[in-house]
């Protein structure tokens, strides 16, 4: 299979993107474009990505990413967890400048590009923190914390949710339904990761993404002084 052009994986983007009612300018573009090329240069060293072929990142990365982007509150700070080699953070610091991204990763390596990556794409309003979640001290806490297939839902929120404002959101993209994921996670009312705060499923979301096959949902999690949780 032939390496897509620059056009054709322009088209991509802005096809997939319209799809999604999203409105992309030049620069953003430009600046998914130059990322898309950084991930695959430092994929043939780093194994960032089990996908290898540029024009398959645009759906499974790039729309993946952008597929949530409605549901990202207006400004604020959002925190990635599991963040791998930038996703959703990256995309999401690009057509939200308005919005401060955080990005976390266990593992050197990608860390190391997504700092290149930051750089390189010249983004204000995205850092990056190598380390467990565990150890994670910021001095404030988020608005929004996502992750993307990172761990099961009861995890996420064990790990996470101590990292939420009283008022914030937790958002889990996840590949299909996850409502055996929400069963479990209702099953253990006594999960509150900080001191008076729990969480319930607000919604599941199913996402259609541009490009992807497969079912793709979004688990919206709010923060509540509950001890149960509902869909």
């Amino acid at each position: 299979m032939s390496t897509p052009s620059t056009e054709e994986l322009s088209a991509l983007l802005r096809t997939g993107s319209q799809e999604l009612g999203i409105a992309a300018t030049m620069r953003q573009q430009e600046q998914c474009l130059q990322y898309l090329a950084l991930l695959e240069k430092w994929n043939k060293t780093y194994n960032l990505t089990a996908v290898r072929d540029i024009g398959q990142m645009v759906g499974v990365h790039i729309l993946d990413s952008l597929a949530v982007l409605q549901q990202i509150p207006t400004a604020g700070n959002l925190l990635d967890v599991g963040s791998g080699g930038g996703l959703p953070g990256i995309p999401l610091a690009i057509f939200r400048p308005d919005l401060q991204v955080t990005m976390l990763d266990s593992s050197q390596k990608k860390t190391v590009f997504m700092r290149q990556a930051i750089s390189e794409l010249g983004l204000k309003n995205a850092d990056v923190f190598c380390g467990r979640l565990e150890n994670f001290q910021p001095q404030d806490r988020f608005d929004t914390v996502i992750s993307r297939a990172f761990a099961e839902l009861s995890d996420f929120v064990q790990g996470a949710g101590r990292l939420v404002k009283a008022s914030g959101t937790m958002l889990a993209m996840k590949g299909a339904a996850a409502s055996d994921e929400i069963r479990r996670f209702q099953g253990k009312k006594a999960l509150n990761p900080s001191p008076g705060l729990a969480f319930l499923v607000l919604e599941t979301i199913g996402l259609k993404v541009p490009q992807v096959d497969g079912e793709r949902c979004l688990v919206v999690l709010k923060s509540t002084t509950k001890t149960e949780s509902v869909i």
